[in-house]
């Protein structure tokens, strides 16, 4: 190996702590509630360590998984669950320093003032590398005014901002339905959902504002690095001036704001698509991130596939290297 270790990026946990007070507070639908209770890797420290074993250097940087709490309406309650999981998030992270090199903060984005504080709290007290959102929160887009505060903090911090989709079987396929079908939301949806998110991030001018934002995107920025060439072709500046569409809060061209992004390869192995990522991109934008323990399955499935794909990439050792392990310690500012 190139590399002394592998910085899962996109390691998901539900302590069980937090996973008590959740089901007492907030019950999750039965079918989330199922999907919980089977993912053993999610809770059971002693079961997800021995699946880690598995794999030398592995380490984690754990962030939050579903449901989202901003979904919950009380916002004393989704404030006190966010609490809740960032203090079990940082004990795990104090104990088992080998296991989990950082944690990344939940926020309750219903209450945007709390979200704020909390994420001065998570950052300056509980030494966490970032910040997770949902898209959209609550049907909102990320570039709704009322979330501009998040994009300036955390700019301010210089410390990312996991973008994770989230698209429930109620945004129907077609209108003239009312459900979406054979999982096609979470399927299709979530890759659309991370390109919209990241589409309206460029163009409402946010990326411009403030130049100094980290964005990391799940499934190495969607649709986006596949699209490219239709992006760059259809938000050329002559063709935008000539249908009266030209965005005059952008000074570069739009394809470049699409670059500036941070991408996990949460793509399940697939070689093919990784490269993709990795042409448009580029090294230093892409970082090893699994999705784990999400397969349904025995909790490591993904894990094993993205190493192999990884490692079967048409690359450099060095990037190869980047990719698993530099540029997670310089985007998080991690002790080297």
């Amino acid at each position: 190996m190139a590399y002394s270790l592998m910085i899962d990026c996109c390691a998901h946990i539900l302590p069980l702590k937090y996973k008590e007070v959740l089901y007492d507070l907030a019950p999750p639908s039965p079918n989330q509630r199922k999907n919980i209770d089977t993912l053993l890797t999610l809770f059971d420290m002693d079961y997800r360590f021995r699946l880690m074993d598995k794999y030398e250097g592995l380490v984690h940087v754990i962030i939050p998984s579903y449901p989202p709490i901003e979904k919950i309406p009380d916002k004393k309650t989704s404030t006190e669950l966010a609490r809740i999981y960032n203090d079990e998030m940082a004990e795990l992270v104090l104990k088992y320093p080998d296991r989990f090199i950082a944690a990344v903060a939940c926020l309750p984005m219903n209450d945007m003032d709390t979200a704020l504080k909390e994420v001065d709290r998570a950052i300056q007290d509980l030494k966490f590398r970032g910040v997770m959102v949902y898209t959209p929160i609550n049907d909102k887009p990320l570039d709704s005014t009322e979330f501009m505060p998040l994009f300036d903090k955390m700019s301010q911090y210089n410390l990312p901002i996991w973008i994770h989709p989230m698209r429930g079987p109620d945004y129907a396929d077609y209108k003239s339905e009312n459900r979406s079908l054979y999982e096609a939301c979470r399927v299709y949806g979530w890759p659309y959902e991370t390109s919209i998110a990241m589409h309206r991030l460029v163009f409402s001018g946010i990326l411009q504002k403030y130049p100094n934002l980290k964005c990391i995107t799940h499934h190495c920025g969607g649709m986006v690095p596949y699209l490219a060439e239709r992006i760059e072709g259809f938000y050329d500046l002559n063709e935008m001036r000539r249908h009266g569409e030209y965005n005059t809060k952008l000074t570069k061209r739009p394809i470049d704001y699409f670059k500036l992004f941070y991408n996990d390869t949460a793509l399940y192995g697939n070689v093919a698509a990784l490269m993709c990522g990795y042409t448009f991109f580029g090294a230093d934008n892409i970082l090893f991130g699994t999705d784990m323990p999400h397969d349904n399955q025995l909790g490591d499935r993904y894990t094993r596939q993205t190493i192999n794909a990884i490692e079967q990439m048409a690359i450099s050792d060095l990037d190869r290297r980047k990719i698993f392990e530099d540029n997670a310690r310089a985007l998080l500012r991690l002790p080297v």
